[in-house]
């Protein structure tokens, strides 16, 4: 029997799963948080040289700030001071004359840097100096995080195909915890990148495992009680676990009113283990792997290229970051309506075209008409959050059962390198300003034309072995033979009463 007739039997969709739903999707709201905390953390604040050991002679005490500022630090082209150099020794004579200041010379920051505390507090850049020529490693924060959550994509996926989703979906809770209360009281720059290393490991084990446990939406009622979470009855059944997947389906159909006795048979070829080499092993399901592993690059790739690019429009960071998360629920909506009218493939297609459309169009207009370029990016947002949702569902339909937690680490695993490269890639605009822009806009668009070579799963039953995804091409043309066999013959039929009876 396939699962899906043993959820019919159940009840289908009722109190169980929306309980499982509201267990599951709780604690995924701190993810985000997780995810964009850099925009915040690792702002950089508007700095300065600490001049004060010019000020041998208490001169400066009779300055006002934009004073001191004028003799002790260089002023680029527009005016601004330099964040990173100032004067070897006070240059008074700017005071009344500073249009000759180009020649004088400058010396780097000596003793630290001043921050303008008035947006932020405190931040990694100015808790240790990440400025200047040490700005890479302020960047290099959120590398380090996506670079534990693709390890942990990759190591989640894999345990949880083998000991159960629900005991590691457990472990992930625990250890994401841990890790981000300890990072928060870190002492030095290099704790607390191994422990926010370590926490994005945890985040990416709850991101992909309550994804795929709502693929059966079954749960003991009690919505806040982590605890309560079942395991997969998909995976038991795979795993000839029949009693416990038996105990669940029973629960589900006594909470749903559709109490049957339930037979539940031991399917003998899936009770192996599984691991990610069998990606590779069949045709089909390699392409498979290939093809949504660059689709999931080019979507997080994109995505946090444009999340964690905040401050490049003129406006203030907590509007900016206000703006990015209001788009993202019409773009759920309306996502939501495109996959059910036009589909995955072409839902995944068309998200990812735009996203790249849009900011092909932000590197167009200028920068000085920051309302049409905000909005246009705001629409490319809202786009590139469609594309992270639909992927999501679209791949958790192409795999099989048994081997779809792999297939979704493996896949997350891909992302996360793309998500770990992208904060990485806004260091290019110093060799070119729009050089990061055209390579997010090309990524999404490539990625988009690839999807194209996925198959369509909307309203066809999911997959629960690797043969189903292998045999599936025999199925259809089988089918078409069948149909066309089947038309063929009743065109002879009927000619034929047409003639019987005209001889009559």
């Amino acid at each position: 029997m396939k699962f899906e007739n043993l959820l019919a039997e159940v009840g289908g969709f009722g109190p169980f799963q929306i309980g499982i739903i509201l267990m599951l999707v709780i604690p995924r709201v701190s993810l985000p948080f997780h995810f964009l905390l850099n925009n915040f953390i690792a702002a950089i604040p508007d700095h300065h040289c600490d001049f004060s050991s010019l000020d041998t002679s208490g001169v400066f005490e009779t300055l006002s700030q934009e004073q001191r500022l004028t003799v002790s630090i260089p002023q680029h082209e527009d005016g601004s001071f330099s964040s990173c150099h100032m004067f070897s020794e006070p240059q008074f004579h700017l005071l009344t004359n500073s249009s000759n200041s180009t020649e004088l010379p400058v010396v780097q920051c000596q003793n630290g840097w001043v921050y303008d505390n008035s947006t932020f507090k405190s931040t990694l850049a100015s808790e240790w100096n990440l400025v200047c020529d040490k700005k890479s490693m302020n960047k290099a924060t959120a590398t380090i995080f996506f670079s534990g959550v693709m390890v942990g994509a990759a190591i989640f996926g894999s345990l949880s195909d083998r000991f159960g989703r629900k005991p590691m979906l457990m472990v992930s809770f625990i250890s994401a915890a841990f890790f981000s209360v300890v990072s928060a009281f870190s002492t030095s720059y290099i704790m607390f990148a191994v422990m926010r290393f370590f926490t994005g490991m945890g985040i990416t084990g709850i991101s992909i495992i309550s994804i795929v446990l709502c693929e059966w939406m079954i749960v003991d009622y009690h919505p806040l009680r982590l605890y309560w979470i079942p395991e997969s009855a998909r995976w038991l059944i795979a795993n000839g676990r029949l009693e416990e997947a038996h105990y669940y389906l029973s629960k589900c159909a006594s909470a749903n009113h559709r109490e049957k006795s339930l037979k539940v048979k031991k399917m003998s070829n899936l009770v192996r283990k599984y691991t990610y080499l069998d990606l590779l092993r069949t045709p089909k399901l390699r392409k498979l792997a290939v093809v949504t592993g660059i689709t999931w690059f080019g979507v997080a790739f994109t995505y946090y290229g444009i999340s964690l690019n905040v401050d490049g429009f003129g406006l203030n960071l907590y509007l900016t970051q206000f703006i990015y998360g209001t788009i993202e629920l019409p773009a759920k909506l309306l996502i939501y309506l495109s996959l059910q009218k036009l589909g995955r493939r072409y839902s995944q297609v068309g998200t990812l075209i735009l996203t790249g459309v849009c900011i092909a169009i932000t590197i167009i207009i200028p920068k000085v008409n920051w309302l049409p370029r905000t909005a246009v990016a705001v629409l490319g947002k809202g786009f590139s959050e469609a594309s992270f949702t639909s992927v999501f569902l679209y791949t958790t339909e192409l795999y099989p059962t048994v081997i779809r937690q792999n297939g979704l680490g493996f896949c997350s695993c891909l992302a996360r390198v793309g998500v770990s490269v992208a904060p990485l890639v806004s260091l290019l605009q110093e060799t070119w300003t729009p050089l990061p822009q055209v390579l997010f806009c090309s990524v999404a668009i490539l990625a988009g034309l690839l999807a194209l070579l996925l198959p369509e799963t909307h309203n066809v039953r999911l997959p629960e072995t690797i043969e189903d995804v292998e045999q599936t091409r025999h199925v259809l043309i089988l089918l078409i033979i069948y149909g066309c066999v089947s038309d063929i013959t009743t065109m002879v039929l009927k000619r034929r009463r047409k003639n019987s009876r005209a001889v009559c």
